[in-house]
């Protein structure tokens, strides 16, 4: 990879996606979520719709929709942390001799460890003796190498967002209904399964032809549709539309209230035709050969 004069890595800025799709994410225990909400759209001002709207989504079928049904030249973001913090100490897991060296060899150990855990759940992960050190986890003391930071150890990805104004999670946090580590940590079994067919960004270069993975952060969307912090999440059509609008969407049928995973997902995937042209978000300053080899990036922070 070549570099630009503030660092970044330089890469092909795609503009052959035909289709964008939003998947808002969830790590919690069994094999049918409520969370789980899946969202497409194809180029121009079309408004987005939601696959399967009238099924719960397992971790599986989303993986196998990825694999056999979803159109080509697909941009897909998941609302997911892709690793863990590595840049801050050298190491996803300091001082634990089967700490991996990259971001795929964190999924493959994830996975590995998880491989009788059905549904790509990760209740093995975080409850091993030596991996949930390094986690805050419900019911249970601070792992005594979860680390003295006040909102946990962040990726470099994350400290961006915060200068944005955001509030990202680290994903070493498993309390709160706003931690983000179960689905990430489930996140990665899925990227371990897709890896060898779909590209990942930034762990892999945006291609020229094709379908490429990204991570988004729906709040992003959603400022960029006009919320504000602390209120992006939508609950009723009216204020989905509203938010299209702002973004050049036509407005997704109906009236009423809308749970919001699915708003997330059909707001994420109209703001990633919008915003996808974008060379900042391709090529952010924080983004160097290591960290796309290790902690990866959120995409639309630049």
């Amino acid at each position: 990879m070549r570099r630009s004069r503030s660092g970044s890595v330089l890469v092909h800025v795609p503009d052959h996606f035909r289709h964008f799709a939003a998947v808002d994410w969830s790590g919690a225990v069994g094999e049918r979520q409520k969370g789980i909400a899946v969202a497409i759209c194809t180029r121009g001002d079309d408004a987005p719709k939601l696959v399967r709207a009238d099924e719960r989504w397992s971790r599986a079928e989303v993986l196998d929709w990825m694999l056999g049904e979803m159109p080509p030249d697909t941009l897909i973001g998941f609302d997911l942390g892709p690793a863990l913090p590595f840049a801050d100490v050298g190491a996803f897991f300091p001082g634990w001799n089967e700490s991996p060296a990259d971001a795929r060899g964190l999924w493959a150990l994830v996975d590995r460890l998880c491989a009788e855990d059905p549904h790509l759940s990760v209740a093995s992960f975080v409850g091993h003796a030596e991996a949930s050190r390094y986690f805050r986890r419900q019911r249970e003391p601070l792992g005594d190498r979860f680390g003295t930071a006040p909102r946990g150890r962040m990726r470099l990805t994350e400290l961006a967002q915060l200068r944005q104004g955001l509030s990202p999670v680290s994903n070493l946090n498993l309390v709160g209904a706003a931690q983000v580590g179960k689905s990430s940590l489930s996140g990665m079994r899925l990227l371990h399964r897709i890896q060898h067919h779909l590209p990942i960004w930034p762990f892999d270069a945006a291609p020229a032809t094709g379908s490429l993975v990204v991570e988004i952060y729906t709040s992003i969307a959603a400022l960029a549709a006009g919320r504000r912090v602390g209120r992006t999440k939508i609950k009723s059509i009216t204020e989905l539309n509203q938010a299209l609008a702002a973004i050049g969407s036509a407005p997704f049928p109906g009236s009423g209230a809308i749970d919001d995973h699915r708003s997330d997902a059909l707001l994420t995937a109209a703001w990633l035709r919008a915003f996808a042209h974008r060379p900042e978000f391709w090529t952010p300053a924080g983004l160097d050969e290591e960290i796309a080899r290790t902690e990866g990036w959120t995409f639309g922070v630049a």
